[in-house]
């Protein structure tokens, strides 16, 4: 059976990149960056699920990289409900481009969408609260 390893990101910006989520509450050690002459080319959290890599070094583990192709989108859950709310305030106040105000999803979530420096949507969220739950999208 497979088992969730890691997200990892191809960066244009790396340390704009770092400093965004370790914004969002991502914990970036510095011991976990590797640096060059030419700067930051890969990064990971505390945790090693999340990973980024700068396209140089992207282009020579990956033959087949092209920074045009598709994106992902990476999840964080909050502690509740209001901090989706205050996070999202405090990111577009700082800059950040909102994508999705935070809503009530009908899976229960308090949810929002950013941007994070590269164009990747990052979704904020609170966790489920069965309560919340409404009807599904209607697709």
């Amino acid at each position: 059976m497979a088992r969730f390893k890691q997200v990892n990101l191809a960066v244009h910006k790396m340390d704009e990149t770092l400093d965004f989520y370790r914004r969002l509450g991502i914990d970036i050690p510095d011991d976990k960056v590797w640096r060059t002459h030419s700067g930051a080319h890969h990064a990971s959290d505390a945790t090693g699920g999340l990973e980024f890599d700068s396209h140089k070094l992207s282009k020579l583990y990956n033959e087949g990289f092209a920074a045009e192709r598709g994106r992902v989108t990476i999840g964080v859950e909050l502690d509740s409900r209001e901090a989706v709310d205050v996070l999202w305030t405090q990111l577009l106040e700082g800059g950040v481009q909102g994508l999705q105000p935070p809503f009530d999803a009908p899976w229960g979530e308090r949810f929002a969408i950013v941007e994070d420096p590269d164009g990747n949507p990052v979704a904020i969220a609170s966790p489920v609260d069965p309560s919340m739950r409404g009807a599904p999208y209607d697709i």
